[in-house]
């Protein structure tokens, strides 16, 4: 077998600006938040939840400019009209209804009302704008929520740092706690402090947050545990930085991916038991309107008028499904190994 020969003539000489090019990484450089964001955008479900969210939260924020009318202002001459639009021939929005004898008829005719007064979305037994009181009401939710979650976060946050800090006997006082407030059911938590205190805005957040805190607390107390034992906070301690200090710098930042996909979720769990507390009548007082009561009233009716529980019944839905929708959409976004 011939040797071969390796000669100058075998090397080819490679520029400077070309290695240079072969040693870049073509990937940009991003942050974690900036990664997530970019997994994010990827779940069109999850974006078209977020959006179908701002629009809601807009028009229901808006309502004091939106509503077309007092949304307790009380018209009995106008009871029980069906939703109409004005020169529409839309199904749904004629004007028109079947009786208990299954009848087509237009109340707004029997009743007298004027052509340019229309309902969008029809009226409730009192004669009250069923379009002004689920904005209204979608609004109230919405408040509940958010305080309800807001209190979660201020209480479960600190309570889980503490306990997975601290650990040892201080964590098992903690937990124990916990298993206690947990081995009550929530319902029975709510009526009881609906019964101390008067029934309304304050009491119903109380009630919803009570508990509601214990999910959250768990999990960063987990997360907790994991990132104590982490190169850079052993660092920290040895330095001589106070758990205050780490707490701020290292554990919360941490943490935010947790603290955010679990509010994502607390939000549509409290919109539903508010709505729960005032469909079985200790929720929220008459004649203030929320999603629960505004169910609870139309299912009175439902048999023979179906539009006065179907719309803010789709309306809950809708907050529910995208809430859940977007809310799985960020846990895979902070997640690095969905992809």
């Amino acid at each position: 077998m011939a040797d071969i020969k390796i000669t100058a003539d075998s090397f080819k000489k490679i520029n400077g600006d070309q290695s240079e090019n072969q040693e870049k990484i073509s990937a940009p450089s991003l942050t974690f938040f900036q990664d997530a964001i970019r997994r994010l955008r990827k779940d069109k479900v999850a974006v078209v939840s977020f959006f179908v969210l701002i629009f809601i939260m807009i028009v229901a924020f808006a309502a004091p400019i939106l509503s077309p009318r007092d949304p307790n202002a009380q018209n009995p001459d106008y009871a029980n009209l069906p939703p109409r639009i004005a020169n529409t021939d839309i199904p749904g929005f004629r004007g028109r209804i079947k009786n208990s004898a299954g009848i087509v008829t237009n109340p707004y005719e029997t009743n007298n009302v004027p052509k340019n007064r229309t309902y969008v979305l029809g009226t409730d037994y009192l004669g009250r704008d069923l379009f002004s009181r689920i904005l209204y009401g979608t609004r109230l939710s919405l408040i509940i929520a958010f305080i309800a979650t807001l209190v979660d976060l201020i209480i479960g946050l600190p309570y889980g740092i503490v306990s997975g800090w601290k650990g040892g006997t201080v964590d098992i006082i903690l937990q124990r706690i916990i298993e206690i407030i947990s081995s009550v059911p929530n319902l029975i938590v709510a009526i009881l402090l609906l019964l101390i205190l008067k029934p309304g805005l304050t009491s119903i957040i109380l009630a919803i947050a009570f508990s509601s805190w214990v999910t959250m607390a768990r999990l960063i107390r987990a997360q907790t545990l994991q990132l104590k034992e982490q190169e850079y906070i052993l660092a920290s301690i040895t330095i001589g930085e106070s758990p205050l200090r780490i707490a701020r710098k290292h554990l919360i930042p941490n943490l935010s991916s947790t603290i955010i996909i679990q509010t994502m979720f607390s939000i549509p769990s409290a919109i539903f038991f508010e709505a729960f507390l005032s469909f079985i009548g200790i929720g929220i007082p008459a004649p203030n309107a929320s999603l629960g009561t505004l169910l609870s009233d139309g299912q009175k009716a439902f048999r023979f008028l179906p539009y006065q529980m179907w719309y803010p019944a789709l309306v809950l839905c809708i907050l529910m499904i995208a809430f859940n929708l977007f809310a799985d959409g960020l846990r895979d976004a902070f997640d690095p190994k969905s992809e």
